[in-house]
């Protein structure tokens, strides 16, 4: 009975506690939290305390977004102070801190030991140094190593936090030229691709220099370029036809043609212009190209980012519709044609000219001095046959291995995208995937070209060049092994001296990775781009973004970096400045289309007046020109044609836009271009042609 008494007073004790717990419980989720209110921070002070960012932005109390090197990051204010924790080092570290829309600061970051930092405001207006350092250099002593190196030294050292004050750390910049930067450069598989292609391409036009290929190609083309205009009209027929990539171009144009050229004293400087100036052009706005893809891509990229948009719209729609607008890359290329038909010439190419014509120098005598002696021996050996095919055959396998791996690559790669969106395929066969590829694009649009730009739009660009160049350079040894007019150690032995004439520009390519690689750690382009306000009338957008990406395409010598950090960022903010003037989606297409263009077009205008361009040293390195010659020469021709083009564009909107005000305008632009060749060019007499 007691124990009865005494379980019943236990029990209710047990349902007593848990309806007090319970009751309690309810009473704590009842109450809700004040919530933390979203704020934006303004003037702020930065230090650093026990391995942490400490934010002092007054009497601020909230979260605020912030940005840290482009990682979206949250920092909860109280009382106006905000904590971070973040890595620090002894060598120290580079944070970009990003509080609003156009408000960057970039901060180095050392740990001096005992809980002692050192943090140091890197002004963003320094990041402009490494480049125009290194320009600056090359333009004035006419020396582009020793000028890029000092360039990627000035960006270590700056990148290293500015310790004027110590010899030690100035002493580690300049050996992280090599250690850090060229290092991290030559450790990119895309640029060991471009080595390997360019050293195998040279491989290959020695040995069909001297089997005799190269002088039979001479006289089989002698027979169409019989005088110094019409062997300048094959070569720009060459870059025109040589269309799908700017590297293949530059290097098969500018070898196969330099033996021509040199017969009808032409300077390497013009070869070197002309080649320079077809390739990338023509690669930018033909329809399948190695460039579609990253085009198409950025473009995409771009467009995700806006409001009340029709996504309807392809990108390769978009692409197409705003060639029209592409003025930079078309007046190029006709104006070549009006400098080859007026045979005139403007700026420092009239003297390169005229000293190759009538002095027969087609390269001034300090470079012909200074060029190795064995690298001249490439004349055809003793008894070689003079036949064109034993060099045509391997150049025309570099271009249809080119076109084979990049149709194999983009339908391998395709292959794996249609079995993702869930596509029945028989097999892995090009025709199954072909066949499939529908399902991977939008409704409408399953034409030939569209599904052929897909394609390419998915290649792997590198793997082709180097199936292509290894199969020419096989085939040139096969032909000339099998002609018997060397034996094999010998044609080895042309094949290690090729590879020798690619050295000189594949150091300068290397140097001038690592200087793009000191302009991506200090923001260079973030800095540029920083300067588009928000308050800008629609007309004048243009005008401002096709300077800013040809000044960041000549800064940091990369077209296609400036497209993918401009595409981003002016799709949205041209689409967003129409909308805030009150345009309607429709009337904000135009200016859209001519935006999307005026990228693409001005980082080609930067690429082709930089230095440091690999494609700009790719061609002085075919047309074995001196390299800063050929920038002097070609830096001229191309801010002309791209004042018109930027003249046009700006005008193309405001009158409407549309194919027939652009076509209008292209007319009057090569209007132009004729004028001023016609009177400010100088006549280069001909004397074959009087």
């Amino acid at each position: 009975m007691k124990n009865r008494y005494l379980l019943t007073i236990l029990l209710f004790c047990c349902l007593h506690f848990n309806s007090w717990g319970q009751e309690n419980s309810d009473s704590i989720v009842q109450v809700q939290p004040a919530p933390i209110p979203t704020i934006e921070i303004g003037q702020y002070s930065l230090n650093v305390s026990e391995g942490k960012l400490v934010f002092n932005a007054g009497g601020l109390n909230g979260n605020a977004a912030i940005s840290i090197n482009g990682e979206d990051k949250t920092l909860v204010f109280r009382n106006g102070i905000a904590e971070m924790p973040v890595e620090s080092s002894a060598s120290g570290a580079l944070y970009l801190i990003k509080t609003g829309k156009h408000n960057h600061h970039l901060y180095h970051l050392s740990d001096l030991g005992n809980n002692q930092y050192r943090l140091r405001n890197i002004p963003m207006w320094l990041s402009l140094l490494p480049p125009l350092i290194a320009i600056l250099l090359a333009l004035i002593f006419k020396e582009v190593v020793v000028s890029l190196f000092v360039g990627v030294w000035t960006g270590a050292f700056i990148a290293g936090g500015l310790r004027i004050d110590s010899l030690y750390y100035l002493i580690v910049s300049f050996l992280a030229v090599v250690e850090k930067y060229m290092i991290t450069a030559l450790n990119d598989s895309g640029h060991l691709s471009v080595i390997i292609f360019s050293l195998m391409i040279g491989g290959m036009v020695a040995v069909i220099s001297r089997n005799g290929g190269m002088a039979g190609v001479v006289n089989a083309l002698s027979r169409y370029a019989k005088s110094r205009r019409s062997t300048k009209f094959v070569t720009w027929l060459l870059g025109v036809a040589i269309f799908f990539d700017d590297y293949a171009n530059t290097l098969i144009v500018g070898n196969t043609m330099r033996s021509v050229t040199d017969k009808f004293k032409i300077s390497r400087e013009k070869l070197a212009y002309i080649v320079d100036s077809t390739a990338a052009p023509v690669a930018a706005i033909a329809f399948i190209t190695t460039w579609i893809g990253a085009e198409l891509g950025y473009i995409d990229d771009g467009i995700k980012l806006l409001h009340n948009f029709d996504t309807s719209l392809t990108p390769y729609a978009i692409f197409i519709e705003s060639l029209k607008y592409s003025f930079y890359p078309f007046l190029t290329l006709i104006f070549i044609l009006m400098l080859i038909y007026l045979k005139r010439d403007f700026g420092p190419m009239v003297k390169a000219e005229k000293r190759a014509l009538y002095q027969g120098q087609v390269a001034p005598k300090s470079a012909e001095n200074t060029r190795d002696e064995e690298l001249e021996n490439l004349d055809p050996v003793p008894g070689a046959p003079h036949k064109w095919h034993h060099a045509f055959i391997p150049v025309v396998l570099v271009i249809l291995m080119t076109i084979f791996g990049l149709v194999d690559s983009g339908l391998s790669s395709l292959y794996e995208s249609v079995q993702e969106a869930g596509g029945q395929l028989a097999s892995q066969s090009w025709g199954s995937v072909w066949s499939a590829m529908g399902i991977l694009l939008p409704e409408g649009e399953g034409g030939f070209f569209v599904k052929l730009g897909r394609v390419i739009g998915a290649s792997d660009s590198y793997k082709a060049l180097l199936w292509a160049s290894l199969s020419g350079l096989l085939m040139a040894i096969a032909i000339t092994l099998f002609n018997k007019t060397m034996k094999l150690g010998e044609t080895i032995n042309t094949v290690i001296t090729g590879f020798k004439t690619m050295l000189p520009a594949l150091i300068i390519l290397a140097l001038a990775w690592s200087l793009a690689l000191t302009t991506e750690e200090l923001n260079t382009a973030t800095y540029l781009t920083s300067a588009l306000a928000d308050s800008i009338n629609p007309y004048f957008v243009p005008a401002i973004i096709f300077v800013l990406a040809a000044f960041i395409s000549f800064s940091t010598g990369s077209s296609w970096s400036t497209m993918a950090i401009l595409y981003p960022i002016a799709v949205p903010t041209i689409w967003a400045i129409c909308l805030g003037a009150g345009w309607t989606p429709e009337e904000s297409m135009p200016m859209l289309y001519n935006v999307i263009s005026t990228v693409l077009a001005a980082s080609v205008l930067g690429d082709h007046c930089s230095p440091i361009s690999d494609t700009t040293i790719l061609s002085s390195l075919a047309s074995d020109c001196n390299h800063i010659d050929h920038v002097r020469t070609q830096l001229p021709y191309a801010l002309t044609v791209g004042i018109v083009s930027l003249v046009a564009g700006s005008l193309a909107t405001m009158l409407g836009g549309g194919w027939l005000v652009c076509f209008s305008l292209m007319i009057a632009s090569i209007a132009a271009l004729f004028l001023i060749i016609r009177y400010v060019g100088e006549k280069v007499e001909d004397l074959e042609e009087g």
